[in-house]
């Protein structure tokens, strides 16, 4: 489990989450970077490990990167890290699945394309040119802030 004592306030990394992303980082980066200090990590280190993510996993517009970025930092805070460990992980990947139906619900899809989609957006797996027009008619940050918060949940679920 966390060594994390307090709850984790939704709404402040719901709105850090937003900033990143509007800062320029990817989805994955900001949903990250997000929870770097609870996971003893700086903000560059952060960045870099979710870096790879963003896009739907590297521009491949498969599974969203906060979605991705939700389960890694669920993982890093009060995941298992035994291998013989079967009930963690299974109490992990319940965990998972329900963050993830708790996204579909809202989302209907955690598809990167199929979200971009819905926007009227066709996906490219070449990152575009964060301009205002980007921000603009992107969902994202939409997705950004709302994974921040449904994983804020969990977290303090498990405290």
């Amino acid at each position: 489990m966390s060594e994390l004592r307090e709850p984790i306030d939704g709404e402040a990394k719901a709105a850090k989450a937003r900033d990143l992303f509007l800062e320029g980082y990817n989805c994955a980066q900001a949903v990250f970077a997000a929870f770097a200090e609870e996971m003893g990590l700086s903000q560059e280190q952060a960045l870099r490990i979710a870096s790879g993510m963003g896009g739907g996993m590297g521009g491949l517009r498969f599974t969203c990167g906060t979605v991705s970025a939700m389960f890694m930092v669920l993982g890093a805070l009060q995941g298992y890290d035994d291998p013989e460990d079967k009930v963690g992980k299974q109490q992990l990947y319940a965990r998972v699945q329900g963050l993830h139906a708790r996204f579909t619900d809202q989302y209907h899809t955690s598809n990167c394309r199929e979200l971009l989609s819905a926007a009227g957006i066709a996906a490219k797996a070449e990152p575009e040119a964060r301009t205002p027009e980007y921000y603009r008619v992107r969902p994202c940050a939409r997705y950004v802030e709302a994974s921040a918060r449904l994983l804020s949940e969990e977290i303090n679920a498990g405290l």
